[in-house]
């Protein structure tokens, strides 16, 4: 349960770097990323303070985040709508992940969300 806790809080601080990057890039949709940006990183708190030790939840150092960022940002057009499309696939993919654990764990021990 606390390994499982702690892979799915550093998966939500990972993405952070990426719903910025979102944020920036697709303008049209910039308050809805934004909302989405927030609350990842809302539920990236609530389910590290759940683990048994939050300071083993891995959060990507800013210089991690900034080369991260730098390299996102210096996509060319086509290569940025493929880029945006495949963040949002894998952030789908993930959160769909990260609900069947939740339940899970919340069905089968003593979990309580």
């Amino acid at each position: 349960q606390d390994k499982c806790l702690r892979k799915i809080s550093s998966g939500l601080y990972t993405f952070q770097t990426y719903l910025k990057y979102l944020q920036e890039t697709f303008i049209s949709e910039n308050q809805n990323v934004e909302s989405l940006s927030y609350s990842t990183e809302h539920l990236a708190r609530i389910i590290r303070q759940m683990v048994i030790n939050p300071e083993e939840v891995v959060i990507p150092d800013a210089a991690t985040q900034e080369s991260l960022h730098t390299k996102l940002k210096s996509t060319k057009a086509w290569t940025e709508k493929i880029t945006i499309h495949l963040i949002l696939r894998d952030f789908t993919s993930f959160m769909e992940k990260t609900v069947r654990a939740v339940r899970y764990l919340k069905n089968t021990r003593s979990f309580s969300v």
